[in-house]
């Protein structure tokens, strides 16, 4: 991590976790410029993001199993109000993956595409936009199990019970469109670390944390 004049003359006691996750003992100002200006999120930023989305699956009566595998991310992109997403792993098969999501609205998770991923977006509650970017005016794909042709000059818009199955390499983003939505994913094998390709060569798909308090729960990053 690069680190300014000022940021130094600031720190005292930097410790690195493991995982390239940074401790730091100095104070407020430091952590948030830190935070914000290299990219980083603070872990009671992290805790904060769960506490709330946890609270959406109760209101909305979705049971999580016991000791839930927890992802949150701003994707490197230091504002996790603007670009953000929570994820819990619910089943990690070779053969297949199911996931749990929770974004705000208008959080959004950038344009990429999977090299071997399909996978079904699903709007488990709320509004859901889902941008398909590309140089042909529609874009032929699954809606609900029904091949449609979707336009891809304005974001389809997903409502609970809807789904869109997104063949590889077919680049997309999504963010909610109401207060906030819960998110189902069921695909085929995923790999986080291999299989997300990002437009913006600044997204990474973990967050770099900033140990500012103790963790709520492990991530599957940590």
């Amino acid at each position: 991590m690069k680190i300014t004049k000022a940021m130094k003359a600031m720190r005292q006691n930097p410790v690195v976790s493991p995982g390239g996750h940074i401790d730091f003992c100095d104070g407020v100002n430091y952590l948030d410029a830190v935070a914000g200006k290299a990219g980083f999120m603070k872990r009671s930023e992290i805790n904060a993001a769960i506490r709330k989305a946890s609270a959406a699956f109760k209101k909305n009566s979705w049971a999580l199993p016991p000791n839930p595998h927890w992802d949150v991310t701003d994707f490197g992109l230091g504002d996790f109000a603007k670009y953000g997403l929570i994820l819990v792993n619910l089943a990690e098969q070779p053969e297949y993956c199911e996931k749990l999501m929770f974004a705000a609205k208008r959080q959004v998770t950038p344009r990429h595409y999977h090299q071997a991923k399909k996978e079904d977006i699903i709007c488990r509650f709320g509004k859901l936009a889902i941008e398909l970017p590309s140089r042909r005016k529609t874009i032929k794909l699954q809606v609900n199990g029904e091949w449609c042709s979707i336009p891809t000059s304005k974001p389809l818009v997903l409502k609970a019970g809807d789904r869109v199955t997104l063949t590889p390499k077919v680049l997309h983003a999504f963010w909610p469109v109401s207060e906030y939505a819960i998110i189902g994913e069921v695909s085929t094998t995923n790999d986080d670390a291999h299989d997300n390709f990002f437009e913006d060569k600044r997204v990474g798909r973990f967050s770099r944390i900033v140990e500012d308090q103790p963790a709520l729960v492990k991530l599957v990053s940590d």
